[in-house]
């Protein structure tokens, strides 16, 4: 009975596995001819990509280390705040 079970079993994976293969194509083997639409979508998704190559900002060279050595290397640039200017009037001021 196990044997028949294991069989059983053993036969519906290998059912599956065989549903899910692709084609996979063989060397010298043609590949099949896109439909226009195809090649529309294609050319449009390569202008949108380039696109938004082109609105990525450029970096400066950046040294994550920078303020870490003390050697005098290169120096991190820190962003100071500005202080902020103390509000006159209103009802909201606080002593």
């Amino acid at each position: 009975m196990r044997i028949v079970l294991a069989g059983i079993l053993i036969a519906t994976w290998a059912g599956a596995a065989i549903a899910q293969d692709n084609h996979v194509p063989r060397y010298g083997e043609e590949d099949k001819d896109k439909s226009p639409g195809q090649i529309e979508s294609e050319k449009a998704a390569g202008d949108a990509y380039r696109k938004s190559l082109r609105n990525i900002p450029d970096k400066g060279p950046t040294d994550p280390w920078g303020a870490v050595r003390s050697d005098g290397g290169a120096k991190a640039t820190v962003a100071t705040a500005k202080p902020k200017k103390a509000r006159t009037g209103g009802a909201d001021v606080r002593p």
